[in-house]
């Protein structure tokens, strides 16, 4: 055979082989295309298990006794804190901070907490509250007290869509954002009286605390603003500022506009671009006041003790849900996954921090089992009542705190696998996408169903 004849048909093999080789691929991968998802099937991949190397990694990781060393150290370093404590200090008093994180109209759940525990009758005078997005709405009113349970009701349980902004997708090409959030500025503006002003004024000079998180747009970093001290300067325009403060912590990337704050920087002025506070963090904390002459040498000493309310507005783990084979449908979707596991970061690492401070460690969020909406930006009555209503129930019923960071629950510990051969074990609760018992109690769909918030005069 000639050269060019065992070239030639080198090259017609070659060329059959890759041939085979793409079309038999792209049948294998049609072959796998068949298989229904497990979403399609309603299981979980938590639940989907290599059962033996699961079973070894349970046996090094016995997550099951990380509460209980955590307590042990927590107790540790709260005795070593007492110990570093200013002599001089007033008598010893627990301090009680509240972190509420962003969600959307997930904050319907968080506003049915902080008023369920207005009618369970313990709920703190909070030395610190603090607030990102849809948090940053509900801080002002729940440092303020229960004499604002009613208007916060209302706001998360009869508000829709129209009510809080319009969409301008055309718009947002060329403008900074695809809706026109003017009617939730309005809203402020009804609520963000020169009352409610003056009530934070006098809160703050008492030493209690509200912060508020932003994210400034160019630079990417957080900024806490100190609502308590903008408030006590006195000025015509702080009222201006700290709406575009809270507007700002709640413009969601693209689709609300950044507010656009003006700052002055060594006598020049310079205009800053405020975003959602999320972007940066789910949520944060900032350690209660203490007076100059009150303060130990070690300023962690004056944290042990402190009461650490975590609300979480959402689950702390995704639901089950079928994804459309679409490019756009799985980038948002990623996006969220992302922001799910921000916050659980944001929880761990507080979680370290209460340990390591002798601080105490309380965290909320919409129980896996309850039916909630996928999407933080619908906002429709019968679901944002019901989720109030899922907040206020927990609450009430004393089943609302969590004393252990994500990741040491209930099938939150990593799936380990060596190969595709894998056994379905329920390893924990079973949400409303998922196969099997429901255990979820159904709310009713309006207002009929929240029990009466009381008005403090």
């Amino acid at each position: 055979m000639s050269l060019f004849a065992q070239r030639f048909t080198s090259g017609i093999c070659c060329a059959g082989l890759i041939i085979s080789l793409v079309f038999g691929c792209q049948a294998a991968r049609q072959a796998r295309r068949e298989c229904p998802s497990p979403a399609e099937l309603g299981m979980n991949t938590r639940d989907m298990v290599d059962k033996a190397q699961q079973d070894e990694y349970d046996a090094l990781m016995d997550i099951q006794d990380f509460a209980v060393r955590g307590d042990k150290m927590r107790k540790v370093a709260f005795d070593i804190a007492m110990k570093e404590r200013n002599p001089n200090a007033p008598p010893f008093r627990e301090k009680n901070v509240l972190s509420l994180s962003g969600g959307g109209s997930f904050g319907a759940f968080s506003a049915g907490i902080v008023c369920g525990w207005t009618a369970k009758g313990d709920r703190p005078n909070f030395d610190v509250v603090t607030g990102i997005s849809t948090g940053a709405l509900i801080a002002p009113f729940a440092f303020l007290g229960p004499a604002y349970d009613e208007q916060l009701k209302m706001f998360y349980t009869t508000l829709t869509d129209k009510d809080l902004y319009k969409m301008k997708p055309l718009r947002g090409l060329f403008r900074e954002a695809l809706a026109d959030n003017t009617p939730l500025a309005d809203r402020m503006d009804e609520v963000l009286t020169q009352q409610v002003i003056t009530e934070i004024t006098l809160e703050h000079q008492k030493g209690r605390r509200l912060y508020i998180g932003t994210t400034a747009a160019e630079s990417k970093q957080f900024v806490v603003w100190d609502i308590g001290a903008i408030a006590s300067r006195g000025r015509c325009e702080d009222r201006e500022l700290i709406k575009q403060i809270l507007l700002g912590s709640s413009a969601i990337p693209g689709v609300f506009p950044p507010q656009h704050i003006a700052v002055d920087v060594d006598g020049k002025c310079v205009t800053e671009r405020h975003i959602d506070g999320g972007v940066s963090q789910a949520l944060f904390i900032f350690p209660p006041y203490v007076p100059v002459e009150h303060r130990s040498k070690n300023q962690n000493a004056d944290l042990a003790g402190t009461n650490l309310y975590l609300v979480v507005a959402g689950k702390l783990y995704a639901d089950l849900e079928k994804i459309k084979p679409m490019a756009l449908n799985l980038v948002g979707k990623e996006i969220s996954a992302m922001i799910y596991a921000q916050t659980r970061g944001d929880l761990q690492r507080m979680y370290t921090m209460s340990m390591l401070t002798g601080m105490n460690y309380y965290m909320t969020s919409i129980p896996p089992e309850y039916p909630a909406p996928t999407s933080g930006m619908a906002f429709n009555v019968p679901a944002l009542t019901g989720m109030f209503n899922e907040g206020y129930r927990i609450i009430t019923e004393g089943n609302a705190w969590r004393r252990t960071p994500p990741g040491v629950g209930p099938g939150e510990n990593l799936n380990l696998r060596a190969g595709t051969s894998l056994t379905y074990k329920i390893r924990g609760p079973i949400s409303q996408s998922e196969k099997g018992p429901r255990p979820f109690i159904p709310y009713p769909n309006s207002n009929e169903g929240i029990p009466a918030v009381p008005l403090i005069k």
